[in-house]
């Protein structure tokens, strides 16, 4: 019997509870998880977010939790490069994906190199974008880049 691989990316900036379930549901259907931490770098460019959090506190957080064997940055925006670096053999992705066409081509890519994909629902009470929104209408920066508390 194959040993099941599974790999589970996201940003995990601002972590709650919809990250957990990901990465508890994710461990229970595989026997190793590796949790892919995206890269600062990586975050500005895909999704014009500057994270929060620094990545080197985002991997020692998700590093951390007793669900997860390995965390890495995740440093590639193409998942076969991210593939080739991890070696998985079941890739876990959030159902936001499933049946669109950046999904069905990730599933025909991955199918092709013997990859499951595994989509997850998200916990829609908690997430990062509610999160970072509440913190931007908490503070704000001044001119001189410092945060200044609004009331």
């Amino acid at each position: 019997m194959t040993k099941r691989i599974g790999y589970a990316g996201g940003a995990f900036d601002l972590f709650h509870i919809g990250h957990l379930n990901i990465l508890r549901h994710a461990k229970s259907q595989c026997d190793y998880l590796i949790a892919g931490v995206v890269s600062d770098e990586m975050l500005i460019q895909n999704k014009g977010i500057q994270p929060v959090v620094p990545l080197v506190e985002r991997l020692e957080i998700v590093r951390s939790i007793d669900v997860v064997d390995e965390a890495i940055a995740e440093v590639h925006s193409d998942k076969l490069d991210t593939w080739r670096d991890v070696g998985f053999n079941v890739y876990f992705k959030g159902d936001d994906w499933k049946g669109t066409e950046r999904g069905l081509h990730l599933e025909r890519e991955f199918a092709a190199l013997g990859v499951e994909v595994v989509y997850f629902p998200y916990t829609l009470s908690t997430s990062s974008t509610i999160l970072r929104r509440a913190l931007d209408s908490l503070i704000s920066i001044d001119a001189d880049g410092e945060s200044v508390e609004r009331r």
